[in-house]
Protein backbone atom coordinates (compact mmCIF):
# COMPACT_ATOMS: atom_id res chain seq x y z
CA UNK A 1 0.00 0.00 0.00
CA UNK A 2 1.21 3.45 -0.90
CA UNK A 3 0.44 6.66 0.94
CA UNK A 4 -1.34 7.93 -2.19
CA UNK A 5 -3.76 5.01 -1.96
CA UNK A 6 -4.69 6.13 1.53
CA UNK A 7 -5.08 9.79 0.64
CA UNK A 8 -7.30 9.09 -2.37
CA UNK A 9 -9.92 7.28 -0.31
CA UNK A 10 -9.67 8.76 3.19
CA UNK A 11 -12.75 10.97 2.81
CA UNK A 12 -14.97 7.97 2.13
CA UNK A 13 -13.70 5.72 4.92
CA UNK A 14 -15.18 5.53 8.42
CA UNK A 15 -12.64 6.46 11.08
CA UNK A 16 -11.99 2.89 12.27
CA UNK A 17 -11.17 1.76 8.70
CA UNK A 18 -9.06 4.87 8.13
CA UNK A 19 -7.00 4.07 11.24
CA UNK A 20 -6.67 0.44 10.15
CA UNK A 21 -5.43 1.46 6.69
CA UNK A 22 -3.01 3.97 8.20
CA UNK A 23 -1.64 1.32 10.56
CA UNK A 24 -1.33 -1.12 7.65
CA UNK A 25 0.53 1.50 5.62
CA UNK A 26 3.01 2.16 8.41
CA UNK A 27 3.57 -1.56 9.04
CA UNK A 28 3.94 -2.73 5.44
CA UNK A 29 5.53 0.17 3.57
CA UNK A 30 9.30 -0.28 3.34
CA UNK A 31 9.88 3.46 3.77
CA UNK A 32 8.49 3.32 7.30
CA UNK A 33 10.10 0.02 8.29
CA UNK A 34 12.12 1.65 11.07
CA UNK A 35 8.97 2.60 13.01
CA UNK A 36 8.19 0.27 15.88
CA UNK A 37 4.87 -0.41 17.61
CA UNK A 38 5.11 2.65 19.89
CA UNK A 39 5.91 4.93 16.95
CA UNK A 40 2.93 3.58 15.01
CA UNK A 41 0.73 4.34 18.00
CA UNK A 42 2.04 7.92 18.08
CA UNK A 43 1.16 8.31 14.39
CA UNK A 44 -2.31 6.82 14.67
CA UNK A 45 -3.05 8.91 17.77
CA UNK A 46 -1.93 12.10 16.01
CA UNK A 47 -3.85 11.42 12.84
CA UNK A 48 -6.81 10.19 14.86
CA UNK A 49 -6.92 13.48 16.73
CA UNK A 50 -7.53 15.28 13.44
CA UNK A 51 -9.42 12.56 11.54
CA UNK A 52 -12.70 14.51 11.49
CA UNK A 53 -10.95 17.51 9.94
CA UNK A 54 -9.21 15.30 7.42
CA UNK A 55 -12.36 13.48 6.35
CA UNK A 56 -14.28 16.77 6.05
CA UNK A 57 -11.65 17.96 3.59
CA UNK A 58 -10.32 20.70 5.87
CA UNK A 59 -7.03 18.95 6.51
CA UNK A 60 -4.51 19.98 9.14
CA UNK A 61 -3.14 23.51 9.09
CA UNK A 62 0.55 24.21 8.71
CA UNK A 63 0.71 25.82 12.16
CA UNK A 64 -0.94 22.83 13.80
CA UNK A 65 1.47 20.45 12.09
CA UNK A 66 4.42 22.55 13.15
CA UNK A 67 3.18 22.66 16.75
CA UNK A 68 2.60 18.90 16.84
CA UNK A 69 6.05 18.25 15.36
CA UNK A 70 7.61 20.57 17.93
CA UNK A 71 5.82 18.74 20.76
CA UNK A 72 7.09 15.42 19.45
CA UNK A 73 10.61 16.84 19.23
CA UNK A 74 10.40 18.09 22.82
CA UNK A 75 9.29 14.67 24.08
CA UNK A 76 11.53 12.54 21.84
CA UNK A 77 13.24 10.74 24.71
CA UNK A 78 10.05 10.08 26.64
CA UNK A 79 8.33 8.67 23.52
CA UNK A 80 11.40 6.72 22.41
CA UNK A 81 11.65 8.50 19.05
CA UNK A 82 14.75 8.99 16.94
CA UNK A 83 15.40 11.74 14.41
CA UNK A 84 14.52 9.32 11.58
CA UNK A 85 11.25 8.46 13.32
CA UNK A 86 10.40 12.16 13.57
CA UNK A 87 11.13 12.65 9.89
CA UNK A 88 8.88 9.72 8.95
CA UNK A 89 6.07 10.99 11.18
CA UNK A 90 6.42 14.43 9.63
CA UNK A 91 6.23 12.94 6.11
CA UNK A 92 3.04 11.08 6.97
CA UNK A 93 1.44 14.09 8.65
CA UNK A 94 2.37 16.42 5.77
CA UNK A 95 0.20 14.35 3.45
CA UNK A 96 -2.85 15.62 5.36
CA UNK A 97 -1.82 19.27 5.29
CA UNK A 98 -4.45 21.61 3.96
Amino acid sequence: MDIKDLTENYKNLPSYRFKRKLNELVRKNHKFANLDENNRKVITDLVGKYSDRIRDGRGISHDTLRREHYNLYQHMDKLGLTKNDLDDIKDIMDVFKK
